[in-house]
């Protein structure tokens, strides 16, 4: 039997502090007996076999990068859980914000395309309002709705641009979501 299947997950903890240590025969083994059980975590997650390969990629190579911060005190498969269902998580969320969905224009019907014009102006008002509202926000509120929510910023990379603490981001966008719900009310009470 091969070394690597001969690994059990009671050997998992001592395998990644000898990886910590330096030992790089350990290390090897180690990742190579959680390949198989991040495939199975991933695709548990994840429908798409091409996005859970890319997941196990993925939490390989933050497993390498965050090795130093497992407590061998601790159990491991939590850990090592966590750490997949935060990737999964995030490659869930990319896909959703980059995926475009395509129509043939041979499958829509007649009466779509004579909408198209209706639909087209719905969007002009709507981007109206939008632009409406967020104009009548302060500056550092709006240019955080801008930055996180229309330009798809993360809140730090936000906090970053801004020069401000992820806390003081999430305070700005609160306030900000707060005064557009009211801006909105108003609107329709008008």
């Amino acid at each position: 039997m091969d070394k690597c299947n001969a690994i059990t997950r009671e050997m998992w903890p001592g395998l990644m502090a000898r990886a910590q240590a330096g030992d790089q025969r350990a290390y090897t083994q180690l990742l190579k007996s959680l390949v198989p059980v991040i495939r199975s975590l991933a695709s548990k997650q994840i429908a798409d076999e091409a996005l859970a390969e890319d997941v196990v990629q993925d939490v390989l190579l933050t497993l390498h990068r965050v090795r130093h911060t497992y407590d061998p005190d601790y159990p491991f498969l939590p850990w090592l859980m966590a750490i997949v269902s935060a990737r999964a998580v995030d490659a869930l969320r990319r896909r959703g914000r980059h995926q475009r969905w395509e129509v043939d224009d041979a499958t829509i019907p007649l009466s779509a395309v004579d909408n198209a014009a209706a639909v087209n102006g719905a969007r002009q008002e709507t981007h109206d309002r939008l632009a409406h509202f967020l104009g009548q926000l302060p500056v550092r509120q709006r240019e955080i709705v801008e930055h996180v929510h229309l330009r798809e910023m993360s809140l730090s990379e936000a906090a970053a641009q801004h020069n401000l603490s992820v806390a003081a981001v999430k305070s700005l966008l609160h306030r900000a979501l707060k005064n557009l719900r009211r801006f909105g009310a108003n609107d329709e009470r008008s």
